[in-house]
């Protein structure tokens, strides 16, 4: 809601996806150190994955669109090998935005982000914005708030820093345009993505993302 009232639109992206979709055309390509930071699900078929981000959306709206204006979000279900703790599953949600245009710039991206936060959290909520790198925005940032269940003292969920990141972003990278139609010297665009359940952890006071798989319904019903 929060997003449809900023004229976003809601696009959907297949979970199964090729490695030059999820990898290639987002400035990765074979052997790129930086798929490392994705630990991927493959299939039995060549070249044929369950998409670690729901960043290959990207693509397929771009190229879809092209040369029209982009704000859209991308929802979907991720999925990563990796070790499940409180704060990380190996099947998760994932919320993309994109936005694509002749004049957007970071001043929009950071508009955009603050207005979510205030809008979803409160004006109250203390937020911090700093340098980051994925490899398909340039410049890239993290965005973290400060911990709502202990208050930014310090817990096992914020890992005693008193803040937890809720989302990465930043402009996209020239290469990713210039792979979805788009001119990097005339268009210029802002993505940004989260975790609904990381979110919806900071906004209830959770502090455990297992709960949300383990079939409980005593927990399941409060929502």
């Amino acid at each position: 809601m929060i997003f449809a009232e900023m004229g976003f639109q809601v696009y959907r992206s297949p979970e199964v996806e090729t490695d030059e979709n999820n990898f290639e055309l987002l400035n990765m390509p074979a052997h790129h150190p930086a798929r490392d930071m994705w630990d991927t699900f493959h299939t039995t078929k060549p070249g044929v994955l369950l998409r670690t981000h729901t960043s290959p959306g990207q693509i397929h709206v771009m190229l879809q669109l092209c040369p029209q204006p982009i704000r859209v979000i991308l929802p979907g279900m991720c999925y990563r090998y990796e070790a499940i703790t409180t704060r990380s599953e190996i099947m998760f949600h994932q919320v993309e935005g994109l936005a694509v245009g002749t004049r957007v710039t970071m001043a929009d991206l950071k508009g955009t982000l603050l207005t979510f936060a205030r809008r979803l959290f409160g004006a109250d909520r203390r937020i911090r914005i700093r340098s980051s790198y994925f490899p398909f925005t340039e410049p890239s940032i993290e965005v973290d708030m400060d911990c709502i269940v202990c208050g930014g003292r310090g817990c096992g969920l914020c890992k005693r820093t008193g803040w937890l990141e809720i989302l990465g972003a930043g402009m996209v990278h020239p290469v990713v345009l210039r792979n979805g139609g788009y001119d990097p010297e005339r268009y210029s665009g802002f993505a940004f993505g989260m975790g609904p359940e990381r979110i919806t952890m900071l906004l209830y006071g959770l502090d455990d993302i297992r709960q949300f798989w383990a079939n409980d319904l005593r927990f399941l019903q409060q929502f």
